[in-house]
């Protein structure tokens, strides 16, 4: 059943004029603020779909946020959590801005942008209601390449509503970012980056849960984000890699690692992985290989995707050749093989388990719907030694 839609009252507005573009700023927030973290999610057309991960991942797991609602005409009337994963979570899908507020009772104090196109950019719409959405008093977090504070007509917005914008992939000044210095080898844990053999393939999703299986566990583990949708759940320590000039990309990702390490002390450290290391569009696998120094590698692999995300003429690699790849690439190991499920009824998750297990000769699991006791035996089988972390083993 479809979210009713909200009747909000009229505002009076002031007009900021900057350059040759006019832009209605109200005056007041149009509902009460809420007290703290709360956020509505957009993600029109793209909820549950590849470019849809920033908000499918802030469904799933938010340290930062408490979600209220996403924003998709689409699937309007539904529950995130049945139409990602079929178990309701009870963060509706809305219509529109006006749908979200009325569902929410209050203006949150957060407007997250939850679609990660590949051109990284705003469309005309997007940016009209982004305005909207300071309008009302939400502050925004946007994970796009386009910088808003940047923007003259969002920094005149933003003084007007008493807001701000977070840019999550704008870096520090050049004079600030960190070439790699070695210290890496003072790293004296285990270091696993979760990668893959696409884009947009779970990378992040799977390293979340591997995290938050060893935690539960016993075992200390800290996760590294490498990419906007990680810094936007709460990663404490992360770099957006795909914003960074490659020169720094290895330092920054060294420096975070070591900060991580000597900070939370951890038994292991988990690394989220961006693109695929023989994927051409895109380089950030290896300078994740190269900046962490990575012991082990989890690959993540889609079986029923034929052609890269994107990319309709370019294959997907199989899972073996991709671990011939990293395995040359960098003095590594593959540790095992998480499936993403999709396009897959259970049975064939079953079966493809099976075969991989057998055709590779390392675990196979499945992040989301199997136990995450079978990621913690991946990573025990690896490392033995983090067995002594384990409250039994005391």
């Amino acid at each position: 059943m479809s979210a009713k839609p909200c009747s909000l009252p009229a505002i009076k507005r002031s007009t900021v004029l900057k350059k040759d573009v006019t832009v209605n700023v109200p005056l007041k927030p149009l509902l009460t603020k809420h007290r703290a973290n709360t956020a509505i999610v957009y993600c029109e057309g793209n909820f549950a779909a590849l470019d849809g991960k920033t908000a499918n991942g802030l469904v799933r797991s938010s340290e930062k946020y408490r979600i209220l609602s996403v924003i998709d005409s689409e699937k309007a009337g539904l529950d995130t959590g049945m139409v990602l994963d079929e178990k309701n979570n009870g963060i509706p899908l809305c219509r529109d801005l006006a749908d979200a507020l009325a569902a929410a009772g209050t203006v949150p104090d957060y407007f997250i942008f939850g679609m990660a196109p590949s051109s990284g950019m705003l469309s005309l719409h997007e940016r009209s209601l982004i305005l909207e959405a300071i309008s009302h008093g939400m502050n925004i977090v946007n994970g796009l390449h386009e910088f808003l504070n940047d923007d003259p007509i969002f920094i005149a917005a933003c003084e007007a509503s008493q807001v701000e914008i977070l840019d999550v992939r704008k870096p520090r000044a050049k004079k600030d970012l960190r070439m790699f210095s070695g210290r890496i080898a003072e790293v004296t844990c285990p270091r696993i980056a979760v990668l893959g053999t696409d884009c947009a393939i779970g990378k992040r999703t799977t390293a979340t849960v591997l995290t938050k299986a060893l935690n539960d566990c016993g075992i200390r583990a800290v996760m590294i984000g490498t990419g906007q949708t990680g810094l936007i759940q709460g990663a404490r320590y992360g770099v957006a890699l795909d914003a960074i000039p490659s020169q720094f990309c290895v330092g920054e990702l060294e420096a975070t690692i070591v900060e991580a390490f000597e900070n939370e002390k951890p038994d292991v450290i988990i690394i989220e992985g961006q693109g695929a290391l023989s994927h051409p569009a895109f380089s950030s696998s290896s300078f994740i290989l190269r900046g962490s120094c990575a012991n082990g590698v989890v690959l993540q692999h889609a079986p029923k995707r034929k052609h890269r995300c994107d990319f309709e003429k370019m294959l997907i690699p199989a899972p073996e050749s991709e671990i011939n790849l990293i395995e040359t690439f960098a003095e590594t190991k593959v540790i095992g093989l998480t499936i993403n499920h999709e396009n897959m009824i259970d049975v064939e998750v079953t079966a493809a388990i099976t075969r991989y297990e057998k055709e590779l000769g390392i675990p196979v699991t499945d992040a989301l719907t199997r136990s995450p006791k079978h990621l913690i035996d991946m990573v025990m089988a690896a490392f033995p030694e983090l067995r002594v972390s384990l409250p039994t083993a005391a």
